[in-house]
C-alpha cells in the first residue's frame, strides 16, 4: 500500500490499497484519538499529507498505522520529539504490515507506564512528597525523563520507577544508589541490544520474509514479541539470581 503524499484530486472512491478513505474523524476514531490530537500530529508533520478531494481531506490505511504507532509509542514513554525524529527517516510510501512490524520492534522490551505528569501528578503516582534532590536522584537512575522547566516542567516516569522510589526510603547512600544505577544501565544496555539483535534476525526477518506474510501476521508477530518480552524479563531475573547465588557461594567456599 502506498501513502498518499500529494494533494491531488481523488479520482476513486478507494486508496491505491483499495481501502476506503477515512475523513479526520473516521481515522481519530479508528485511531483511538481526538480530533484535535489526530490535527496535532498532522501540524508536526508525523503524518504524510492528506489526499485531497475538493475542500476535504482523506486518509487511509497508512495514515492510520502510524497513528497507532505514535500512540504505542507515547504509551511506552517516548516523546514526541523522539517520535518525530523516528517517523522522518520513515519512508512516505512503507505499507501497514511494514509499520505494524517497527511498531512491535520499538515496543518489543518497553512497558507502557503513565507519561507527560505535572509535578503535583508525579508526586500523586509516586504516593509521597518527593523532594528536588530526590526527584534529581530519580532522574540520573534514568528512572524520570524531565522537560521544559518553571510552570511547564513535565515529568515521564520510566519502568522501575517505583523501585527508585522505594530505595528513596532505605538507609542507602546516595552514592551507592548511583553506582548501583550506573553498573545495571551499563550491563542491562549490552543485554538489550544484544536480544534485540537475536529477537530481530531469529523471529522478525524469518517471519516477514515469508510471501505470505500479511497485516494479520504483523499484529500477530506484536502479539508474540509482547509474550516473548514478558517472558525474557522473568528469564533475566532468574538468571541474576542464579548468578547471586553462585557469587555467594564461591565467597563461601573462598572462606
Amino acid at each position: 500500500m502506498t501513502v498518499m503524499s500529494t494533494a491531488a484530486d481523488l479520482s476513486a472512491d478507494q486508496s491505491p490499497s483499495g481501502e476506503e478513505w477515512l475523513t479526520v474523524d473516521q481515522l481519530s476514531a479508528a485511531a483511538g484519538l481526538t480530533t484535535r490530537t489526530t490535527r496535532y500530529y498532522a501540524s508536526l508533520g508525523l503524518l504524510p499529507p492528506p489526499a485531497k478531494r475538493g475542500r476535504m481531506a482523506w486518509y487511509d490505511q497508512g495514515h492510520l498505522a502510524r497513528l497507532q504507532m505514535i500512540r504505542a509509542l507515547q504509551d511506552h514513554g517516548f516523546t514526541l520529539q523522539a517520535i518525530e525524529r523516528y517517523l522522518a527517516s520513515v519512508p512516505a510510501d512503507a505499507d501497514v504490515e511494514d509499520l505494524a512490524v517497527q511498531r512491535a520492534m520499538l515496543t518489543s522490551w518497553t512497558i507502557a507506564g503513565p507519561g507527560d505528569l505535572s509535578r503535583r501528578q508525579l508526586e500523586k503516582y509516586a504516593d509521597r512528597r518527593l523532594t528536588d534532590e530526590e526527584v534529581a536522584v530519580i532522574e540520573e537512575l534514568g528512572m524520570l525523563r524531565r522537560t521544559g522547566s518553571g510552570k511547564s516542567e513535565r515529568f515521564t516516569p520510566v519502568h522501575g520507577f517505583e523501585v527508585a522510589v522505594q530505595l528513596l526510603d532505605l538507609d542507602v547512600p546516595v552514592s551507592g544508589m548511583r553506582k548501583a544505577g550506573e553498573a545495571m544501565s551499563r550491563h542491562m544496555t549490552a543485554l538489550a541490544e544484544e536480544l534485540t539483535e537475536i529477537l530481530h534476525d531469529e523471529v522478525v526477518e524469518p517471519i516477514r520474509r515469508s510471501p505470505h506474510f500479511s497485516l494479520d501476521d504483523a499484529e500477530h508477530l506484536e502479539s508474540t514479541v509482547a509474550d516473548l518480552r514478558r517472558l525474557t524479563i522473568e528469564a533475566i531475573v532468574s538468571a541474576f539470581q542464579r548468578s547471586a547465588n553462585a557469587v555467594i557461594a564461591r565467597s563461601l567456599r573462598r572462606r
